[in-house]
């Protein structure tokens, strides 16, 4: 693979913003609710901008949000966030071939910025072509300013969103997730590791108190991805 020709550090920047641009979208108003719920339990604004540019992790900063109490429940907090962002290693892993060009500072920044979403445009990215730390740039800090600056919006403005789901907002990532998926698919076995995948995190979910169901579909999707037979699609000329 290798990187498309003409193609500079700068315009990997922009093509990685201009891609991650319609899934900021989804974004806004989930950051907004964040926002907003975290004044309601007390966080001033400077606190949850601070949670956003830090801890960057929404499913586990909505968990800590409604988790919160004075004082803070540490173990219960840190315990539910490792669960949560346990699928993290897995997604790690995954990509880890396709950082192979990065320097470590670049690769630091890099699993800092590895949202699901990042990670899946990366990926997506790293299959076609060679993904650069430029690239990835421009993905993440996009991502990653607009959760802070717009959960800062929520903090200010208050609940004027009080139920994204009457707007259909809490279908926007999945949505999202839908069209990405198509991208990744290769074929029967790739339907095979989706179905594996599909099937323990809904097991998880029935039988397990807790966001165990994540990673039980992270794991079950990796294993059957390691079973599965090779694939036998190709890979298209020049890539």
């Amino acid at each position: 693979m290798k990187l498309p020709a003409g193609e500079g550090v700068v315009d990997q920047v922009v093509l990685g913003a201009r891609t991650v641009l319609p899934v900021v979208f989804g974004l806004i108003p989930f950051a907004l609710v964040l926002g907003a719920l975290a004044a309601r339990q007390g966080l001033s604004v400077l606190e949850v901008g601070l949670m956003s540019a830090i801890v960057f992790a929404g499913s586990a900063q909505f968990a800590a949000v409604e988790l919160w109490s004075l004082p803070p429940a540490i173990a219960g907090l840190a315990l539910t966030a490792l669960l949560i962002n346990l699928r993290h290693v897995l997604m790690g892993i995954a990509i880890a071939p396709h950082l192979r060009g990065f320097s470590g500072p670049e690769k630091a920044l890099a699993l800092f910025w590895m949202a699901d979403e990042i990670w899946a445009l990366a990926m997506r990215r790293g299959i076609e072509v060679r993904l650069t730390a430029a690239f990835y740039f421009g993905l993440g800090f996009v991502f990653w300013a607009c959760w802070v600056l717009f959960s800062l919006v929520g903090a200010v403005v208050g609940g004027l969103i009080d139920d994204p789901r009457r707007w259909g907002f809490d279908f926007a990532f999945v949505a999202v997730f839908m069209v990405l998926l198509k991208s990744f698919w290769r074929g029967p076995r790739t339907g095979f590791v989706w179905f594996a995948s599909a099937a323990a995190s809904m097991a998880a979910w029935s039988l397990v108190d807790g966001p165990w169901y994540v990673l039980a579909g992270a794991a079950a999707g990796m294993a059957s991805a390691a079973l599965a037979p090779p694939a036998t699609t190709t890979r298209k000329p020049g890539r």
